[in-house]
């Protein structure tokens, strides 16, 4: 079969870009029958915020519809919610999508101020209610873990309007306001509507603390005091009658019918963003709630057609990142970088050497596993991050990556010291390079990537979508960001470079054909992650407890959810470390070109805050 030229994969790479763009943005415009605008403005906080907003063709001034304003969960951006917006939007609702502050587009977050104006619900809330084609008595709130606390701040500042604006409450993955300062069972939701999902395997909410000290698991969530009496309007529970889970109790408050109802999937935290099961609830409930312009039956759903669509654009960017190298590789000024024989996998001379081989997969399996598990409780210590250092989460994730860097040098080094690496030179494992051809693998890395974020940045501007895979999202992002991830590049850069100079200089060993290879090192550099997210989730479903949970001190189980996209992560790196490798016998390409898009990635999805 003939081979395809770079030209080929490069031409495909953006058919498949455009076919995502397009099919994404069909979906969450209805089909071009939803207007969809991305939002900038000044709130009242004295904040800039973003939002993306939904206008259905059956929101007029003559016809006010119902509206949604709906957050995505810390660390996360408005995008994510693209399972509620669009299924919201298609039903007739007008649907804003914010980001928080200190996410996204919106303003940097300031920890003393994380409360003020519900981190920025209450703003949109507001805004919501000064369109001319949204019915201001049929507003709607709803979010996802900390999005659902921004909704249920919200509501406190909601309750101390004149004219409270907020209809309705749907609390997805966080916990209704159960009691009051003095411990007493309250109702302060009043007479608006109010729903919450409550997942038997939520990482961080739904736990009632026992006399004990120890914590019931949110599996047993719907027979607790606190669920019970949420259903029963907020009264003690020992006085309300047995309520349970999918049902949607109501009563008469000052005059009007009021809903209450909990729905408790078989589902962790994170997942309920991508449910059907938790579509079909919200829609169900806000029908109820706020009443559909467009009766579409809650089962009929399209969202997930965004996201394979979205998928396909992240599959287009990967292609592009490799064909757009091979391109410039063909260029005057970089083709010298190009190898003219491919490299072949490294033998190991001796028995030594080949047991001290797998003996270092094994080890460096181990160190990730450990360093990941320890390091938080370090990390996390007063004044061990640097407060320059504005996003916690990359800072912890950073740190991890060095940690992990650093040893896979001391690996490199004994294997060169104490297992007949020096029979092999430098220069045969590609690491010998001069200072202008480290200077051409630089400047060319950062034209792939720059080259592959004007794609992402022209499919925002255009068509307001982004390429993404649930908690794996490449999206444009403001200046503001660019400082940022230069500050952080550094930690990525330790460990990504050294990662392919240990794959491709040291740790390819041949065990037969070159997939075999490649698949043998994408296991061991994987595995430390996947034994935490195996022990984790393991013992979380048998015991409705994780392990780091019960620990003393505790971890937060965010760190297992951390996980999830770096186990995809690790394996691309060691395919396209390989790749670049064979066509230029350079290991600092791959790896430089993968730092570039990690810490990128890192940085515009996450939460800036100023301590």
């Amino acid at each position: 079969m003939r081979k395809r030229s770079a030209k080929f994969w490069l031409g495909l790479s953006l058919i498949v870009c455009l076919i995502s763009m397009l099919g994404a943005n069909f979906v969450q415009t209805g089909g071009y029958s939803i207007t969809v605008k991305d939002l900038r403005w000044e709130t009242s906080a004295g904040h800039m915020m973003s939002a993306l907003l939904f206008i259905p063709k059956n929101a007029s001034v003559k016809n006010p519809a119902p509206a949604i304003i709906t957050s995505h969960g810390w660390y996360n951006n408005r995008e994510m919610q693209d399972m509620n917006f669009v299924e919201y939007a298609r039903r007739g609702y007008v649907v804003m999508s914010i980001d928080m502050y200190g996410h996204g587009n919106s303003d940097t977050l300031v920890n003393s101020q994380v409360q003020y104006h519900a981190t920025g619900m209450t703003d949109a809330v507001e805004l919501m209610a000064t369109f001319p084609f949204v019915d201001k008595s049929r507003i709607g709130v709803t979010g996802h873990s900390n999005g659902g606390r921004a909704a249920n701040w919200a509501v406190d500042d909601d309750n101390l309007k004149s004219t409270p604006l907020i209809k309705s409450v749907l609390l997805v993955a966080y916990d209704p306001t159960y009691t009051d300062k003095d411990g007493k069972y309250i109702n302060k939701y009043g007479n608006r509507d109010v729903g919450v999902v409550a997942a038997k395997y939520d990482e961080f909410f739904f736990r009632v603390k026992n006399k004990d000290g120890s914590k019931t698991a949110p599996r047993d969530y719907i027979n607790q005091a606190t669920a019970q009496s949420f259903l029963n309007f907020g009264i003690n529970p020992e006085e309300g009658e047995k309520r349970t889970s999918s049902v949607f109790y109501t009563k008469v408050i000052d005059g009007k019918e009021a809903i209450r109802a909990i729905f408790t999937p078989t589902q962790i935290h994170p997942w309920n963003t991508i449910s059907n099961k938790v579509a079909t609830f919200s829609l169900d409930f806000f029908n109820k709630a706020l009443g559909a312009p467009n009766p579409i039956p809650s089962t009929n759903l399209v969202w997930y057609w965004k996201e394979i669509f979205n998928v396909i654009g992240l599959i287009g960017f990967a292609m592009f990142v490799f064909a757009f190298a091979k391109i410039l590789l063909q260029t005057k000024y970089f083709g010298v970088l190009k190898t003219k024989e491919e490299p072949t996998p490294l033998l190991a001379s001796g028995s030594k050497a080949k047991v001290w081989f797998w003996i270092s997969l094994v080890l460096g399996a181990f160190v990730s596993f450990i360093s990941y598990l320890y390091l938080p409780n370090i990390v996390n210590k007063p004044g061990f991050r640097p407060t320059f250092f504005v996003q916690a989460p990359v800072f912890f994730i950073g740190t991890w990556a060095v940690v992990n860097g650093l040893f896979t040098l001391v690996v490199m080094l004994v294997t060169w010291y104490f297992f007949d690496g020096k029979s092999i030179s430098l220069k045969e494992r590609g690491i010998a390079i001069s200072g202008t051809n480290l200077w051409r693998t630089i400047l060319l890395s950062l034209s792939v990537v720059s080259a592959a974020f004007f794609i992402v940045f022209f499919s925002d501007f255009i068509f307001k979508v982004d390429f993404r895979l649930w908690v794996i999202p490449v999206k444009a992002f403001t200046a503001d960001k660019i400082p940022i991830i230069i500050l952080y590049l550094p930690f990525f850069l330790i460990f990504y470079v050294l990662h392919s100079v240990s794959v491709n200089g040291f740790s390819f060993i041949k065990q037969g054909k070159e997939w075999v290879n490649v698949a043998l090192l994408a296991f061991f550099t994987d595995l430390g992650a996947l034994m935490y997210v195996i022990i984790q989730y393991g013992i979380f479903f048998a015991r409705g407890l994780s392990w780091t949970e019960k620990m003393n001190p505790p971890i937060s189980n965010i760190y297992g959810i951390w996980l999830f996209p770096i186990l995809v992560y690790f394996p691309l790196a060691v395919i396209l470390d390989r790749k670049l490798f064979k066509l230029t016998k350079n290991p600092y390409l791959g790896g430089i070109i993968f730092a570039l898009i990690m810490t990128i990635m890192a940085c515009t999805n996450t939460l800036t805050a100023v301590p």
